[in-house]
């Protein structure tokens, strides 16, 4: 399907502006069953984007985190386009009073990712990328170095919490990196890795709404990433997948190597 940039962004710019900063830090959380949070902004910005989306782009589908399973799977067995929505990427953040949230948006079409889209309302940072063309940060393309490649000089974006217990005390305990970080939003640690805000990259367990817009703007920008067992990142299936990524190859093999040893 042909793809409008602009409208995309300004559907997903104005509704953040409306639904999401205006309840910045304001709004409580209830937990789900899965222990974690949603609050009243993530289903209004839910809403909101499915009705915009949908009446822009006549004969595509939507998945979102809020939405039933069997309402995920309905959307990836239908095929159509779909729209694979994270409203409000870092709940917890967002109800903490945190800076550290996003919408993260991308189109699957034919079981791949053609357009991804993460949107920081915060700092008013658009990331986008799609099929053919580069990842681009606002009006500026994004492209990643191969020329570093030290572990023991990067900056380590790592969820310790979803990963085994033998490799978090590894991490713990051996620190091969400088430092270590984690900001609470997946598709936004994608995007500040795709522009050398952090170098390297773990996460036991993300859902494809968590990584799809994410890791397709990293991807285009020239990062390097797999899963705990050497396979794909992107799967067209609501399992959760770990991931490992780096911003460059090189830093990527060094990374995964120390992990697996």
């Amino acid at each position: 399907m042909k793809m409008n940039f602009k409208l995309v962004s300004n559907i997903v710019i104005k509704a953040s502006i409306e639904e999401l900063l205006p309840r910045f830090s304001t709004v409580s959380g209830k937990i789900k069953s899965d222990g974690s949070i949603v609050t009243e902004a993530d289903l209004s910005m839910q809403n909101c984007l499915q009705k915009e989306l949908l009446d822009a782009f006549p004969g595509t589908t939507l998945l979102s985190e809020e939405m039933t399973v069997n309402e995920q799977e309905a959307a990836l067995d239908s095929g159509k386009p779909v729209w694979c929505l994270d409203p409000l990427d870092g709940t917890s953040n967002y109800a903490a009073g945190i800076p550290y949230f996003a919408v993260s948006l991308s189109l699957i079409q034919n079981k791949e990712v053609i357009m991804g889209l993460v949107y920081d309302p915060v700092r008013d940072e658009c990331f986008f990328a799609e099929k053919n063309m580069p990842a681009m940060l606002n009006n500026n393309k994004i492209e990643l170095t191969d020329k570093f490649d030290d572990i023991s000089r990067s900056i380590a974006i790592v969820d310790l919490k979803r990963l085994d217990s033998h490799l978090s005390t590894r991490l713990v305990q051996e620190q091969p990196f400088a430092s270590q970080r984690n900001f609470g939003a997946s598709a936004l640690d994608w995007c500040w890795l795709a522009i050398h805000r952090g170098q390297l990259y773990l996460h036991g367990k993300q859902n494809i709404w968590d990584y799809s817009a994410g890791h397709f703007i990293f991807q285009k920008a020239g990062g390097y990433s797999s899963t705990l067992d050497a396979e794909p990142v992107f799967s067209n299936k609501l399992e959760g997948r770990s991931v490992v990524a780096a911003v460059n190859k090189p830093l990527f093999d060094n990374w995964f190597n120390w992990i697996k040893k």
